[in-house]
């Protein structure tokens, strides 16, 4: 899970201001433990020890459920988190200041067109959808329900919104997604050199290392046992280049795109057969997967 620093997600970063909440969770590392035993083990009071997993659970970082035992019914607390990145640099690396900016959460099954070749599949977080690595669902009317989807090689394009009005055009655009590469069933080690492109112009590759799915994602549904997750990435398009989690990967700006009042946008992810390593793409929804989004886009307009 990816976080920033902010003082909206201060219940989140308020949790490791305390050395009886940070003991827990090493505790807890090892595997789930009742509110007596947690008690038992930091040296303090249950009615303590349910106080701070009360404040670990309102976070995320901790999950807990009732389970009838010898004396009663008992409260087993477990680590839902396995691991938390706080990012200090929330936006692009220029960033926003005077200027204004709307966002949009685009669902990954909202593709406008696709040219993709198997493996392949979609998936809602109740079931499949159509057949898997059968290119002809990807037009099903279905596909819009999709929260996870996957192909060998070829590419899914969005159409984003385009709010900006009057004379004004896009300063800065940061979209972030979960993304990975894509193998028969899973592999962690198969790269994958996935292609970025904004209204035709491709601003960015990136390498994705493998496959994830040798641990569970935390928003995958149980009955999904092939890939679990990816990484979460942001690309970034500014006046001084494009940028991957705030590393420059290419020369091309956000005036190279063209992005103003009344123009089309349009995102295109893909995997080309031509590439070094054509391993293909996973992308996720917020149903599957680490994080609870879908591909979140943020469009900086050069009004005052």
């Amino acid at each position: 899970m990816k976080l920033d620093v902010t003082t909206k997600n201060m219940n989140v970063l308020e949790c490791f201001s305390s050395e009886t909440r940070v003991r827990m969770i090493e505790l807890l590392n090892k595997g789930p433990y009742n509110i007596g035993e947690l008690a038992e083990a930091l040296g303090v009071s249950s009615a303590i020890v349910t106080k701070h997993v009360q404040k670990l659970e309102e976070a995320g970082i901790v999950v807990t459920e009732s389970l009838v035992g010898k004396r009663g019914t008992q409260k087993r607390c477990s680590l839902k988190l396995e691991q938390l990145m706080l990012q200090l640099r929330t936006s692009a690396p220029e960033a926003m200041s005077d200027t204004s900016f709307y966002s949009v959460e685009l669902p990954i099954g909202q593709y406008i067109r696709h040219g993709v070749k198997p493996t392949c599949g979609l998936l809602s977080p109740e079931k499949r959808i159509g057949m898997m690595d059968d290119p002809r669902y990807f037009d099903d009317p279905e596909h819009i329900q999709a929260e996870l989807l996957w192909f060998g090689s070829g590419y899914v394009e969005y159409r984003i919104p385009n709010y900006l009005v009057g004379q004004a055009e896009a300063r800065s655009m940061t979209i972030s997604l979960e993304i990975c590469s894509e193998a028969p069933s899973y592999n962690e080690n198969w790269p994958s050199d996935i292609t970025f492109s904004i209204n035709g112009i491709e601003v960015a590759m990136w390498t994705c290392p493998g496959d994830f799915g040798s641990k569970r994602g935390i928003y995958t549904p149980d009955w999904w046992t092939d890939t679990q997750y990816g990484l979460h990435k942001t690309l970034s398009v500014t006046p001084k280049g494009s940028f991957i989690d705030g590393v420059r990967v290419s020369d091309k700006t956000i005036k190279d795109l063209e992005v103003k009042a009344g123009r089309e946008i349009l995102f295109r992810i893909a995997c080309h057969e031509t590439a070094v390593h054509c391993g293909g793409v996973s992308l996720f929804g917020k149903g599957f997967g680490n994080y609870p989004q879908d591909i979140h886009v943020v469009i900086q307009d050069d009004s005052k």
